[in-house]
Order: structure tokens, then sequence, then C-alpha cells
């Protein structure tokens, strides 16, 4: 079956953009041809710096031949209706229609059949192709050339050089699709490298682009030029007895910057290795888009690989020796940063902080009142709210009151210092160093560096108790700051990371097992807040397993729901009661219970006469004794385990009402002819709702 290959061949696709490129063109072209009935074998598509590539595989030579049955108006009906029926079926006249009686006694009404051929698939590429290129979902794009003085001319992300799209089965030679945009028409003719391999390249089918672009100094698929990085860099760095510092990231980004990767290694001087490694790493890594080494003992070396995007004659000797150069005046300024930040500031400094470079930061970041919000204050003020809110929550996850509140006055106090202004991503890492150099207490380092984390799911938690009582109070203030002022998640749009900061809360205070009740403090919670901390809950529970409809079971209780420790507990707890037989069976004995109470309530006009106590009655039946005695049993128990917080043994009280619910919906007829027995015995299963109420909400349970 025929294949097609698509190539779009431009000036330059920035390196954040072409993953997303290559799928929105696979998306486009792939949807657009389903949606005319041609369906495939299998796509896939690729981009590089220069150009995005899209091969489809087992496409038929026609769309589908297709028939329809189009029902009309009645026999007899106005004109008007015949008219529009025609026109919308493309008949010249009712003679072409026929006449069907209707199945449900309705008189008669015309039909038309609409046969279609099926089209050339090639036409079908000729008509979606240049809608999709004009359409195309660039974040940025612009116009280019004489052209771009029209409103309607052609936009692309870089001036677009040339379009290859070719389209026939493997056996046979394939045929250029037809069509052009902006002046651009498409032929079977791609470039190779832009220096090693520029000239033109005449292409066939996928089978031979591939190779073809790879004799002229082009590697098609990203993952490819992935690993050959990789590699090399490993080997680069083995040879020399060092170790390559692994970055995701870069190396995505690195890999969207080369058609033809070429490792090299660069190297600097080793007293720039007085720099704390990080700022180092960054440095190199945001300037220079290189990777560091490091030695066997985990220390940084004085050398770093670079990616080169040509095979230099001498050996790239010159493009690592440039790129030397750049990283070396780069760290200089590293250096001038790192020294600077550690003197001190006369403007700033009293006879308290006189040699506490880092408390003279934060002092100027009061005097300039650097702003966290305009409605929110400045960020001195904020560290105050932090300040105050750490010290409070100090004695609850065991931390030190006093160095819970030094480690809150420094925390944001890195923020004035050169390093953090020059690379952002390492704030709390040097306040942490600084804090270190002026000789703070370990916990109070820890605490500045530790108060921002968990950042994302697979960040790390704190357990240093001071550490979670500033990350608690940061996280806490900007939730109930940005709630105070509306600025809440709507949809996909979440500006100042709620979502994130809220999950970090839950983390911290289930991963380390802390009781923190949040509406202890009403300054700290809305129901509204405790609602968005409940959605987030849910999210993070359901990730590690645990049925949505459980959560909803405990969260619908009200009762300490607030309490994000005693959730997850009362949840573990009931999934693996749920888990057993005899959790099954009460679980259906409630809804059988619930559900005559739901119904009988419904037909009542005074359904409070249901919550009124059971009556002992000596003549009722065995099974409805037995199940009013377990019932009241169960009740105080799994209350008074509750109150205990043993939600095991609450479980475990209610296992007890399994045989006598099973017995009394045996045995006992609930709507019994005698008004006075049926109502006893609405109530004694209210009650028995009542008691399982207890636990957790059981008709939020499915099943």
């Amino acid at each position: 079956m025929p294949d097609l290959l698509l190539e779009l061949f431009s000036e330059e696709i920035p390196a954040r953009m072409q993953k997303q490129a290559s799928e929105d063109l696979q998306r486009l072209v792939t949807g657009a041809l389903v949606e005319r009935g041609l369906t495939y074998d299998g796509a896939i598509a690729f981009a590089t710096p220069r150009r995005l590539a899209l091969h489809i595989a087992g496409l038929p030579v026609r769309q589908p031949d297709t028939r329809e049955e189009k029902k009309g108006p009645r026999v007899g009906a106005p004109d008007a209706a015949v008219q529009g029926f025609l026109k919308s079926a493309g008949l010249a006249s009712l003679d072409k229609a026929r006449v069907e009686k209707d199945p449900k006694g309705k008189g008669e009404f015309y039909v038309a059949v609409i046969e279609r051929k099926g089209g050339a698939t090639l036409d079908v590429l000729a008509e979606i192709l240049p809608g999709v290129i004009r359409s195309f979902p660039w974040p940025k794009s612009m116009r280019w050339g004489a052209a771009s003085v029209r409103s309607d001319s052609l936009r692309w992300v870089r001036p677009l050089h040339s379009i290859l799209a070719t389209f026939g089965p493997e056996t046979e030679e394939p045929e250029i699709v037809p069509f052009e945009v902006d002046g651009i028409r498409a032929g079977n003719v791609t470039r190779g490298h832009r220096f090693l391999a520029p000239r033109e390249i005449k292409v066939r089918r996928f089978d031979d682009y591939v190779p073809a672009l790879e004799k002229a100094k082009v590697v098609l698929d990203p993952g490819r030029r992935k690993q050959i990085i990789l590699h090399d860099a490993k080997n680069l760095a083995h040879a020399q007895g060092l170790e390559l510092v692994e970055d995701e990231a870069l190396l995505d980004e690195v890999a969207g910057l080369v058609e033809w990767p070429v490792v090299l290694m660069g190297e600097y001087e080793e007293a720039f290795l007085d720099i704390p490694a990080e700022v180092i790493r960054a440095t190199i890594r945001a300037n220079q888009k290189c990777f560091v080494l490091r030695r066997h003992d985990g220390r940084l070396a004085n050398k770093f690989l670079l990616t080169s995007n040509i095979e230099a004659s001498d050996g790239g000797k010159a493009i690592a020796a440039g790129n030397g150069r750049v990283v070396r005046a780069r760290l200089s300024d590293a250096l001038y940063f790192w020294k600077t930040d550690q003197a001190p500031l006369p403007d700033y400094s009293n006879g308290a902080n006189s040699n506490k470079p880092l408390d003279q930061r934060m002092a100027k970041l009061r005097a300039l009142n650097i702003v966290f919000h305009e409605k929110l204050g400045t960020q001195g003020e904020r560290v105050e709210r932090i300040k105050a809110l750490a010290k409070e929550l100090a004695p609850v996850v065991g931390a030190d009151p006093a160095l819970s509140e030094r480690a809150a006055e420094l925390c944001k106090a890195d923020l004035m210092t050169e390093v953090v202004g020059e690379f952002p991503e390492v704030q709390g890492l040097m306040g942490k160093r600084y804090a270190e150099l002026q000789g703070e207490n370990p916990d109070v380092c820890a605490a500045i560096e530790e108060h921002y984390k968990p950042q994302g799911p697979g960040d790390r938690v704190p357990t240093n108790p001071v550490s979670i009582a500033v990350a608690l109070a940061d996280k806490l203030d900007t939730l109930v700051g940005f709630w105070a002022i509306d600025e809440k998640p709507t949809g996909s749009k979440d500006p100042y990371a709620l979502r994130r900061a809220a999950l970090g809360v839950i983390r911290l205070v289930l991963e380390n097992g802390i009781r923190l009740p949040l509406f202890a403090n009403s300054r700290l919670l809305t129901a509204d807040l405790l609602s968005f901390f409940h959605d987030r809950l849910k999210v993070y529970l359901r990730d590690k397993g645990a049925r949505h409809d459980l959560i909803d079971a405990v969260l619908a209780m009200g009762s300490s729901n607030d309490d994000l420790l005693m959730i997850v507990r009362r949840v573990e707890a009931l999934g693996k009661f749920l888990d057993t037989e005899d959790g099954k069976n009460l679980l259906a004995g409630y809804k059988r219970a619930a559900n005559i109470i739901r119904a009988e309530e419904k037909k009542e006009k005074d359904a409070s006469a249901f919550n009124a106590a059971y009556v002992p009655d000596a003549d009722a039946p065995a099974a409805e004794k037995a199940l009013a005695s377990a019932t009241a049993a169960a009740a105080g128990e799994a209350a008074s385990a509750v109150a205990r917080e043993d939600f095991e043994g609450a479980m475990s009280a209610l296992s007890k009402l399994r045989a006598p619910v099973d017995a009394f919906f045996t045995d006992v007829t609930v709507n019994d002819a005698d008004p006075a027995k049926r109502l006893n015995r609405l109530r004694l299963l209210n009650a028995l709702r009542s008691a399982v109420h207890t636990v957790a909400d059981f008709s939020k349970i499915a099943g």
C-alpha cells in the first residue's frame, strides 16, 4: 500500500518547539485523513533544527465509496420542504427519490440514496496539506520577504524554504503531491546539513530519505541524536577517568540544537572550583548548554562537554577552545558574584549583624520594600508572616521554635544576592551556603534550602523538623494569601502554582506522619480552601492507588476532615475492611437498608419519625432482636474506637454486624402490616445506617 513522506524544510526550528511541532504535524494530517475515510497502518513524525518530517504508512490508493440514505419530508409536504430536501440530497427531481412507508404508521415519506465515489488519495492529500501548513499552530511565527506585506501570506516559525511531499507504493515510482503554499511548490528534493552537505538531495520515499539524510550528515530521529550524545559523552568522560553529570532536560535541548551531534571536551582553570558546584553547573548549563563532569569522589572536575553541530578538520580543538574562553568568562562573573555575596553591606549592617552578610541581605530586602504581590505586600512583610507561623507550627512538628523562627527570618534573604540574581534556580541552596559561612545552626541552614520543597510529585520531602516547619509556613502563607485576594486556580491556569503548594503541604504532612488539623488555627483556612485541599488530596491518593469512592466516603463525614493524616488512615482502614468478606457483605446489607429507608422517607410527610430510637419488642423475631442488640453494641464500640483514632478497631466493630444483618433480611419483613412494627423496624435500619456512618458514609461507596 502507498506511503506518504512529507518534509517541511525551514531556516530554523527552536529546540523548545520541535517536539510539540512534530506531534502537531502528525495529529493534524492523520486527523484530516481519517475524517475523509482514509485509514492507515502507522504514522511517525520527526523534527530537527531545520525540518519537520512525517511518514504515514499503509494508506489506500483511493477513498472508499460511500452510500447514504437520506430521509426526506412526507409525501404531500409543502413545496418548500420538498425543494430543500432535493437541494440537500443533490437530486434534480423527486423522480430520483423513492417512497417508503413510515414504520410507525405516519404515512409515506421520500428517501434519497446518495452514492459518492471515493476520490484519489493523492488528490485528497493535495487538498489537506496546504491547509495544515497555513494553519499550523506555532506558538510564535513570522512572515518574511516581499509577501510579508500581505496579511494573508504564510506565517511560519522561521522562513519556510521547501516542501517535500511524495506518495506511492514501494514497488513503483512515487508521485509528488501536487500543491503549493505561497509560491513554494511541493517536490521531491531536500537538503542535507547546512555546512557539511548543503547540496540538494532527490528523495523517493521514506526508506531512502533517512539513509540519504544520514549520508548528508543529518540524523533525523531526535531520540537517536540523544543516544549519540549520551553515549559519546559518557565515553569521553570515562576516557578521562571522570563521570558525566547527567541532565535529561539539557540532553533534550541539545539534541534539538544539532543535526549531526559531535561531542567535544573543554576545560577551565581549577581555581574556579572554589565556586559552589551548583553555581558552576548552572553557569555552564545556562550560558553554553554544556554538561559538567565530576571525579569519582563526587567533586566537580574542571572540564565540561559541549555538543557541536559540525565535524571540524582539527578534531574540534578550536571549537572546544572557543567554548572554554566563554565558560571562563562566565565563571569569572560567577566567582565575582560568589565573593561579593560574602562581603558585608555597610549600608545595611549594625552591631548585631555586622559579620553576617546574609542578615544584611535580608535587611536590604526589607529596606527596599521588594514587592511580593501588589495585594499581599512586600517580601519583608511576607517573611514576618512566615516567621510567626513557623514558630507556631514548630511544636506541632517537633521543631525548636527559636530555630524555626531564625530559619524563616533568613529563608528569603538570598533573593538579594548576586548569585541568585544571575541564577534564580539556585535560590534556597545559596541561602544555605551563605548561612553555613556565617555560622548558623545546621538545622537553620538545611531549612533555608529545603523550605521550597517538595516542588513536585518526584521531589524529595524534607524530614528535618525545622525544615518542615518553615516549608509548611511558606506554603500555607502562599495559599491563604492568594485565597484571601481571590486569586485561585481556574481550569488549567495556576499562575502562582497553588496546586503545587497544596500538594507540598499534603506530602509534608503525610510522609512525615504529622497531625496538623488545619482548622485548629482559623486564620489559616476557609471552607473553600479546605475543599481545594481535599481535591488535591484525592489526586495524591488516587496516584497511590486509593479508590476515589472511599476518599469521598471518609470526607463526607465532616468531622476531622481538616486533619489530612487522619483522613488517609481512615481511607486505608476502610479499604482493608471492604476487601474482606465481612466488609463486602456489610456493604451490601447497608445498601439494602439505606435504600429501604430512602424509599420510605419519600413517602412520609414527616420522615424525622424514623430518627427516633428503636423500641425493644419482646414479641419481635429473634433476628430483629439480634440485629438491635448488635447495632447498639457496634455503634458504641465503633464510636469509642473512632474517638481513640483506632480506625481498624472501628472497622472490626462494624464487622460484627454482618451476620445479624444477613439474618434480619432473611427472616424479617420490614414493611409489616402492623404500622407500629413497620415504623419500629425502619427506626432499627436507620440506627444501623447511623452506626455505619460512625466510620464513613457508605452511601458514597460503589458496589
